[in-house]
């Protein structure tokens, strides 16, 4: 695994349009992104104020143990800080709506989640590590790796 630059947090123009799924979810057409995305209901850190995201959620296939997604611009992500504040949250994803508390997972285990998450997804997995600043071979190895430097969080159904 080597380390390359991450992909700097959205401004401007980009900006919009990667929040354009948060107006979906507004109007009420949340649903027809699926269960591969999810809208965060977070409160500011400092403000108190309400605050969503759109993110995606990386075990789509089984959220049986919480909805799990990873922080694609580092722990600067304000959704990120926000539930480290504030750890509890409400999730849409689907037809679901559900309470949910953030844990924050540590290196080994989101080493081991990586690495699952590797062998299921050999062709999104690396390029989801590369989003993230991450160049990985397509090893176990390089997959434990990238995850013991990524922050991963699980949304726990409360």
């Amino acid at each position: 695994m080597r380390l390359t630059e991450p992909a700097a947090p959205p401004t401007g123009l980009r900006r919009r349009f990667l929040r354009a799924p948060v107006h979906l979810y507004r109007i009420g057409l949340g649903r027809v992104l699926g269960r591969r995305f999810l809208l965060l209901h977070h409160v500011g850190r400092r403000s108190g104020a309400p605050r969503q995201a759109v993110l995606e959620v990386v075990n789509h296939e089984d959220t049986s143990g919480g909805f799990v997604v990873a922080v694609g611009f580092g722990q600067q992500t304000d959704w990120y800080r926000n539930l480290r504040a504030h750890p509890a949250a409400r999730v849409e994803s689907g037809r679901e709506r559900v309470a949910v508390t953030a844990e924050f997972l540590g290196p080994e285990e989101a080493a081991e989640f990586m690495a699952r998450y590797g062998r299921r997804h050999p062709k999104v997995a690396p390029r989801l590590c590369a989003a993230m600043g991450f160049e990985v071979d397509g090893s176990e190895t390089d997959y434990r790796e990238a995850g013991r430097h990524l922050r991963i969080v699980r949304l726990r159904r409360t």
